[in-house]
C-alpha cells in the first residue's frame, strides 16, 4: 500500500542532525453501542461510549510509549522548543492533552515562567510523579480534568502547546478542544503551536491487501460472511502504505490555521482531481497530513506521508467498492465530505464521491466510512 504527493517546500526536521522533505496521514476503528474490551481485558458495557473510551485508553502506558518511541512526533517537538527558547522564555504555556507531560517538561527546560501540563486520563497522576521526579514541580502545574470544565489559575497565557492530531488527522477531534482553550485563555498575538495543517488524499494498487481484509468474507472456509464485508469497507484502515503503490499525483484537500480557524472549519467538503501518472488498478484512496510550526526562527513540521519516515499515525486507507482500471493521464474526479459524528463527536463520519471516464472504465459511486 502506498500514496504520492506533491513536493512540499517546508524542511521537515525530526532529529538534532537531519532533515527530511515530506507530508502526512490517519485513522482508527471503535464501536461505540456495542460491548468492548478495555485494554487491560475489563468488559466495557454498551453503556460506556467510545467517548469515554477514548480518555480511559489514554491511561494506559502503551499508548504514551508508542507516541513516544515516535521519534518524528517527539523530536520535531523537543526541536521546535529546544530551537526557539526565545519564544518560551518567561513565558506562561499551556500544554493542552499533556499525557505524560513530555511537551511541559521541554519548555519548562528551556525557561519557561510555568506551564499548566492539562490532561484528563488517569496519565494525570503519572505525569504529577513525573514533573516532580524531575525537579520541575515549581514551574509546572498538572491539571486533571478536561479543559472544557477546568479552571486556570491564571487568566491567560502566552503559548498554547498541544499535540492533538489523531489517524486521518481529525480522528479523536482534540482539535475544538484545543481551539477551545485558544479562545478563552490565549493572550492577544499569543501563539499556537502547531499553527497550520494539512490534508492530503492519494490513490494506490493494492489488490493484495484488499482481497485478504475485504473480499475475505465473501468466502470463509466455504461460508458467506459477505455481510461483514459491508462493515468493513466501512472501516477505514490505518496502515503503513508502500510509495511504490501509488498510482496518481497527491492533491491536498484541506489546510487549516490553528491560531485563526473556528471549531466548524473541522468539517468540510473538498473537491479533488487524482492524475494516474501510469496504467494501473485503482483499489483505494490514500489519507494523510503535514503539520508545521510556521512561529520558529526556521520553518520546521513533519509528515505523515508515505514517502516520509513512518509515525504513530501511519496512513488511512479508504478502499473503493469498485476496482478502477485507470490508464495514464486520465484523472478521477470527485469530493470528500469531512464531519464530526452526530452521535460521538470524537468518531469522525467520511463520504467520498468520486467517478473515472476512461478509456477502458467509466464509473461514479459515492461511499460512506465511518471512523469508530
Amino acid at each position: 500500500m502506498n500514496t504520492s504527493q506533491k513536493p512540499s517546500k517546508i524542511k521537515f526536521e525530526y532529529e538534532e542532525d537531519n532533515e527530511l522533505e515530506g507530508t502526512a496521514t490517519g485513522s482508527s476503528i471503535l464501536e461505540e453501542d456495542s460491548a468492548m474490551c478495555d485494554l487491560d481485558g475489563s468488559l466495557i458495557g454498551a453503556d460506556q461510549t467510545s467517548a469515554d473510551y477514548y480518555f480511559d485508553s489514554y491511561s494506559h502506558f502503551g499508548i504514551h510509549e508508542e507516541m513516544l518511541k515516535d521519534e518524528v512526533r517527539t523530536k520535531t517537538y523537543q526541536n521546535v522548543i529546544y530551537k526557539n527558547s526565545f519564544l518560551f522564555k518567561d513565558k506562561i504555556v499551556l500544554d493542552v492533552g499533556a499525557g505524560t507531560g513530555i511537551l511541559s517538561l521541554f519548555c519548562a527546560k528551556v525557561g519557561a515562567k510555568h506551564v499548566y501540563a492539562v490532561e484528563c486520563s488517569q496519565m494525570a497522576d503519572m505525569a504529577h510523579e513525573i514533573v516532580k521526579a524531575n525537579g520541575f514541580s515549581n514551574v509546572i502545574t498538572v491539571l486533571k480534568g478536561k479543559i472544557e470544565e477546568i479552571e486556570l489559575p491564571v487568566p491567560q497565557v502566552d503559548i498554547i502547546i498541544s499535540e492533538w492530531m489523531g489517524y486521518f488527522l481529525l480522528y479523536e477531534n482534540m482539535l475544538n478542544t484545543v481551539l477551545y482553550a485558544r479562545d478563552k485563555w490565549l493572550v492577544n498575538n499569543g501563539l499556537v503551536l502547531p499553527d497550520k495543517a494539512a490534508l492530503y488524499l492519494t490513490a494506490i494498487e493494492d489488490a493484495e491487501y484488499k482481497e485478504d481484509k475485504i473480499d475475505f468474507w465473501n468466502n470463509v472456509y466455504g461460508f458467506d460472511m459477505s455481510c461483514i464485508r459491508k462493515q468493513s469497507m466501512m472501516e477505514p484502515l490505518v496502515d503503513s502504505v508502500d510509495q511504490k503503490q501509488i498510482v496518481t499525483n497527491c492533491q491536498m484537500l484541506k489546510t487549516m490555521d490553528i491560531s485563526k480557524m473556528t471549531m466548524g472549519d473541522a468539517s468540510f467538503t473538498a473537491p479533488f482531481k487524482l492524475t494516474a501518472e501510469r496504467d494501473d488498478y485503482i483499489h483505494a484512496l490514500v489519507a494523510y497530513f503535514d503539520v508545521s510550526f510556521t512561529q520558529c526562527h526556521k520553518l520546521t513540521g513533519f509528515s505523515t506521508g508515505p514517502k516520509s519516515r513512518v509515525t504513530h499515525w501511519k496512513q488511512t486507507v479508504l478502499y473503493l467498492e469498485d476496482v478502477l482500471t485507470i490508464c495514464e493521464g486520465e484523472t478521477i474526479t470527485g469530493s470528500m465530505t469531512v464531519s464530526q459524528n452526530k452521535k460521538n463527536p470524537r468518531d469522525i463520519d467520511i463520504t467520498v464521491k468520486y467517478a473515472l471516464s476512461g478509456r477502458r472504465c467509466a464509473i461514479s459511486r459515492t461511499q460512506s466510512y465511518k471512523m469508530r
